[in-house]
């Protein structure tokens, strides 16, 4: 079982951001049986709430037997004609992401971008 959660956990993409535009985002903690836990990053404009996006993850990750935990959230810029990302800000629910870790995924993703954050800003 841990090598099957492993790899499912393996196939989560560590970030999936829109493309462009300013939007909420939140950091989860994902869990297999057995398998070490991997921090995600999901930011998306659909969403109203930040829980709107921790419910549609925990969904998604529940089909493929991972549980999750929301570690907060915030808000994300994206300017892609400019290669420039920012974090900030922070979910009333869930309290404020630890932004550098956000950061620290988003450069492995981007890593032709300029990535910043701060802890002020909503």
């Amino acid at each position: 079982a841990a090598a099957m959660a492993g790899e499912a956990l393996s196939r989560v993409p560590d970030v999936q951001i829109d493309g462009d535009g300013v939007f909420k985002y939140v950091l989860v903690r994902v869990r297999g049986a057995g398998a070490p836990a991997k921090d995600v990053v999901r930011g998306h404009g659909w969403a109203e709430y930040h829980a709107d996006l921790f419910e549609r993850t925990a969904e998604e990750l529940a089909r493929h037997g991972l549980s999750c935990e929301c570690l907060g959230g915030g808000r994300v810029s994206h300017r892609p004609e400019e290669r420039k990302i920012h974090v900030y800000g922070y979910s009333v629910g869930f309290g404020r992401a630890d932004h550098a870790v956000t950061t620290e995924k988003l450069k492995a993703e981007y890593p032709d971008y300029e990535i910043t954050w701060a802890d002020e800003g909503y």
